[in-house]
């Protein structure tokens, strides 16, 4: 199924990177700040996944597995997906990164690869 490779993926995305460096206070930051910071990061990270998943020449194919054409993405996307998870650890709290990764990103990802490959010429 699609979640056990991307749960192996998520964790050789946090083992195989290092955090990003850079941590100011941003506890006084808004949610809607935090948001506005955190939204281009996965707008990034999403992108890589699309274009990784549209360039696969399985892309296409009835043979093909959405899911596993995005664990394939992963190597690929790991600078993009790594600083989406490093801010929202940063802004939300330890741990939030890799929460939502795993979780909110990873439930709509494959409804959001789909969408952003129908804007792909």
């Amino acid at each position: 199924m699609l979640l056990a490779p991307l749960f192996g993926t998520a964790l050789l995305v946090a083992v195989a990177t290092e955090p990003l460096a850079g941590s100011g206070d941003v506890t006084h930051l808004s949610i809607r700040e935090k948001m506005a910071a955190t939204e281009p990061l996965v707008r990034s990270a999403t992108s890589c996944i699309v274009h990784a998943v549209t360039a696969d020449p399985r892309y296409g194919s009835k043979a093909a597995e959405l899911g596993d054409l995005i664990v394939a993405s992963m190597p690929s996307c790991v600078a993009p997906v790594r600083a989406m998870i490093d801010a929202y650890d940063r802004y939300y709290g330890d741990g939030t990164g890799e929460a939502f990764f795993m979780g909110p990103y990873l439930d709509v990802l494959p409804k959001a690869v789909v969408e952003g490959a129908k804007k792909t010429p």
